[in-house]
Formats: structure tokens, C-alpha cells, sequence
């Protein structure tokens, strides 16, 4: 791993969970992990419940747009982790692949997104804990 770890979230679209997985990991890490995501067929814009949700824990995601995954994407990265992109993530040895099952936030309200958005806080925790277990953590706590 570089001094500087480098994650990248994959799910199909890159439009809900790998957003929200990049938003929160770019506010509870600030600039010690580099943030990537990714998704094997983008859609044209992000889920504007997973931008809602996300929102109100005060975190901006609206600026983001879908981004495709290329082979270049993760072998730049350390820690690849997919969240629903089936068999379209590249393998390449010597990368850390963590595969997270959680509910797609498509189609759905914000209500809905909201169990989703705090699942993806505790794993981005774990996450941080385990790239970061060094250094000392200051995860703000945000209601």
C-alpha cells in the first residue's frame, strides 16, 4: 500500500451507495485517503435520494458525477471495494478486494436511502480504522 491509501467504490450505476461511500469517506478522512468511485454501467446523473440523504448529515455529493470503471482506476487504487457490480470489477493481484452487500437505492425515497446512508457510515469507519490504524482518528460525529 502507498503512503497515502487509495480506496475506489464500485456498484453498477456509481449514482447511490459508491457516492454516498466517497462522500463519507472523503469527510471522515479528510485528505489521508485518496477517494475514488466507479461504476461498470454509470447512469446519467446521481440518485437525488442518495444526494438528499446524504445531505442531511451534511455531506455534499450533488457536484459528483458517474464516473466509468477502467482498469486504470483500479490499479491505482489499493482497496478496491464493490458494492453490487457483479463480475464487471477487474481483478489485478496485489489489491485489497472487499465486496460490501447493501441494499441499491435506486427507485427508492429518501426514507429508504437513510438505513442504507448509516450502513455505508459504520463500514467507512471500519474502513478508516483498518487503512489508518496508526494514525489517531477525529471522526466528527454529525446527527
Amino acid at each position: 500500500m502507498t503512503a497515502r491509501p487509495s480506496v475506489l467504490f464500485v456498484c453498477v450505476h456509481n449514482a447511490g451507495r459508491s457516492q454516498m461511500a466517497a462522500g463519507w469517506l472523503r469527510e471522515l478522512a479528510g485528505d489521508r485517503i485518496e477517494v475514488r468511485s466507479a461504476g461498470s454501467a454509470p447512469a446519467d446523473s446521481i440518485n437525488p435520494a442518495a444526494v438528499e440523504a446524504i445531505a442531511e448529515v451534511g455531506i455534499e455529493i450533488s457536484h459528483q458525477k458517474p464516473k466509468v470503471l477502467t482498469p486504470e482506476s483500479v490499479q491505482a487504487s489499493d482497496v478496491v471495494i464493490t458494492m453490487g457490480c457483479g463480475d464487471a470489477c477487474p481483478y489485478y493481484t496485489g489489491k485489497r478486494y472487499e465486496d460490501r452487500k447493501l441494499e441499491d437505492p435506486a427507485g427508492k425515497g429518501v426514507a429508504e436511502v437513510r438505513p442504507v446512508r448509516d450502513e455505508i457510515r459504520t463500514r467507512i469507519e471500519e474502513l478508516i480504522g483498518s487503512l489508518l490504524s496508526r494514525e489517531p482518528l477525529d471522526i466528527p460525529v454529525q446527527g
